[in-house]
């Protein structure tokens, strides 16, 4: 059959011509996908996600270059991985540019706003906030919940910056039993856990306090469980390039304690593994068993 499907009178493909074409198509769809019996593509290569390597051993893994910083109002959020960015200033964070260079008298004007916030929804409540127990609440939230989501500002190269080192070790290093609190983004609730570190180092290692301080970054800020275990585990892997990068976090969420199901002795576990860790089983136990979750 010739690659050009012939055209009637009317200037449309006869039913034939489009049945043949269409089976064509799903061939060609099918040869793309094939897999022989050794597990390999017929020369075709695997597409993986930006920040997840490849599980088959036998594809080649992609890592991110380093990203550049986004200007403000710019936005990557449709990227196939996590949004990382070192100045805090994507994802959700489109405020972020002016809390970061605001003046003092802008500062102040921004907590005036936010104690007229709580003012407002202490009444709506059915409260008086003009009673002493809470005359000072507007201010007092406000300085809480610009201190809870102060990860916005800070800067992962400048945490990390004269503590990474050049050092022959290629065995795994874990910091464990992290204390991880953050603020969920659907109801502005806490939840609060523990979050295990592990990588493998490749040529470089970096200060065992850089890990619990990289992870509070990203927890200082509005979250889902899901996300920041990615986060954290995506920034090691940028600032450190490590043969792999596992993080798990077990953490309860008091939305689902204080409302909701009310279910107070549940555990929500998370985990992110990138490199060797997601391609090496023994590697991948190994981390599970030092930290206590390889039962």
């Amino acid at each position: 059959m010739s690659s050009t499907a012939s055209v009637n009178g009317e200037g449309k493909l006869p039913h034939t011509d489009i049945a043949e074409s269409g089976r064509e198509m799903t061939e060609t769809k099918h040869q793309l996908h094939r897999v022989d019996a050794g597990g390999k593509n017929n020369g075709v290569k695997r597409q993986h996600g930006m920040n997840k390597p490849a599980r088959d051993p036998g594809d080649e893994a992609e890592f991110p270059s380093p990203r550049k910083r986004l200007g403000p109002g710019e936005d990557d959020s449709g990227s196939s991985g996590p949004v990382i960015d070192f100045d805090g200033l994507s994802r959700p964070s489109t405020g972020t540019p002016a809390r970061l260079e605001e003046s003092a008298e802008q500062g102040a004007e921004r907590l005036s706003k936010m104690r007229g916030a709580v003012r407002t929804i202490l009444q709506c409540v059915g409260e008086n906030p003009d009673r002493p127990g809470l005359l000072d609440t507007p201010e007092r939230y406000a300085k809480a919940l610009m201190f809870l989501t102060k990860g916005y500002g800070q800067n992962v190269w400048d945490i990390a910056n004269n503590a990474i080192f050049h050092e022959n070790h290629n065995e795994m290093v874990v910091v464990k039993d992290i204390d991880i609190a953050s603020m969920c983004e659907h109801h502005m609730l806490p939840f609060m856990g523990k979050m295990h570190i592990g990588y493998v180092p490749h040529h470089s290692v970096i200060g065992i306090s850089k890990l619990p301080r990289i992870a509070e970054v990203f927890s200082r800020r509005l979250q889902i469980q899901e996300r920041l275990t990615k986060e954290v585990a995506n920034a090691i892997m940028e600032v450190l390039k490590p043969r792999g990068v596992a993080v798990v976090m077990e953490s309860s969420h008091l939305c689902m304690v204080m409302r909701g199901v009310e279910k107070s002795t549940t555990a929500t576990i998370t985990s992110c593994v990138l490199g060797c860790f997601e391609t090496e089983e023994k590697t991948r136990n190994e981390f599970l068993s030092l930290v206590g979750l390889n039962r």
